[in-house]
């Protein structure tokens, strides 16, 4: 590791000059510029392996032991696929204490990209002034710079977009269709060191599927959940809690998470699904979860925002789900439960549901 070197906002840093790295940044980018650099003072010693940790999505976050050579296995199947070459700037705009974010300091240090390091904020464009060749961003983020005519303007100039992180739903998928250079959603967890699949949103290759890595063989369990045999970044077979619709050619599409299934009367229920339907409909921020229930073993519950809620478009959206979806109590809180990477903390939301439950 220590042989390798990186391309930081158009200057070459190596181990022995990577101390400069923190006086050539404005004072905006501090912050993230020493996450970067305590990160390659990991990378360049020589352990093998490099420590990272997960979400917390569906749980406590915790930290896990990768290898290095599986990283830079993972960059290069993502540089290859998107062909990125020598040179091309790569924006990072999230933070390095999570594997994406991570992942893109790799992927520079194996693509030869230049990195172009900007403290991650819900508007990570505002302050970009120059061509962007790659950026990887999260569905907020996007979100925010759609909103903001410069910022959307710059975000349709990227050359090659990947989102992933959380759900892209259909009125932003919407938004992106037409831009004009390639945008992807990505699959992929802190175990497989980031995405093993992308899927295209936009252009003639557009599709609801995701497409895996050439290197990468996908199964279903007899729980109907995805299982990952990724070999170059990941030592052993995965078994995921997402449900996916898998088909012959190992493109697929995921229904949701195994844990996310609600067992209302013997309805297996899929809140992910539910959620999708409502999204168009409720304006205000909201999640499905359950609370137990003497009759049903459990029961739907809606948690809603307070702020800007409409009662008469809550009840006009419940009532075109299928009656068996329909949840059986609405809870209106201060705000809707998420975790440090801004999904939604589906164990605090059930805690709620239950803490509300009489």
């Amino acid at each position: 590791m220590k042989k390798q070197s990186i391309i930081i906002n158009g200057t070459l840093y190596s181990v022995k000059t990577l101390s400069g790295l923190i006086s050539n940044l404005s004072d905006a980018d501090k912050e993230i510029g020493m996450e970067v650099y305590h990160f390659l003072l990991e990378w360049f010693n020589e352990n093998p392996t490099i420590t990272v940790r997960t979400s917390g999505s569906t749980g406590t976050p915790k930290q896990m032991e990768v290898r290095k050579d599986n990283m830079m296995n993972s960059a290069r199947l993502t540089c290859d696929f998107l062909n990125l070459n020598p040179g091309d700037s790569a924006l990072l705009c999230m933070s390095v204490q999570y594997i994406a974010g991570k992942m893109m300091v790799v992927r520079a240090l194996v693509g030869g990209l230049n990195l172009m390091i900007e403290t991650p904020s819900g508007y990570p464009l505002k302050r970009i002034d120059q061509q962007i060749d790659f950026a990887a961003m999260v569905p907020m983020q996007i979100y925010n710079s759609l909103r903001d005519p410069i910022e959307k303007k710059r975000l349709m100039n990227i050359k090659t977009l990947i989102i992933g992180g959380g759900a892209i739903n259909e009125e932003m998928e919407a938004e992106l269709i037409d831009f004009p250079n390639a945008v992807y959603s990505t699959y992929g967890m802190t175990e497989t060191l980031s995405h093993i699949a992308l899927r295209r949103l936009n252009g003639n290759y557009r599709s609801e599927y995701y497409h895996p890595f050439s290197s990468v063989t996908l199964s279903l369990s007899s729980d109907q959940t995805l299982i990952i045999d990724a070999p170059l970044v990941c030592n052993e077979h995965l078994i995921t809690n997402d449900v996916a619709d898998l088909r012959p050619d190992s493109s697929f599409r995921i229904l949701g998470r195994k844990d996310n299934v609600i067992n209302s009367g013997g309805i297996k229920i899929q809140i992910e699904e539910v959620e999708k339907l409502l999204t168009p409909l409720i304006r205000a921020p909201f999640a499905i979860t359950y609370r137990k229930d003497s009759l049903l073993g459990q029961a739907v519950v809606l948690l809603v925002a307070k702020l800007n809620t409409d009662i008469e478009d809550i009840s006009s959206a419940l009532s075109q789900l299928p009656k068996y979806w329909q949840p059986r109590r609405i809870i209106y809180v201060d705000e809707i439960p998420l975790t440090e990477t801004s999904k939604i903390n589906r164990a605090a939301c059930h805690l709620q549901a239950e803490d509300n439950n009489h």
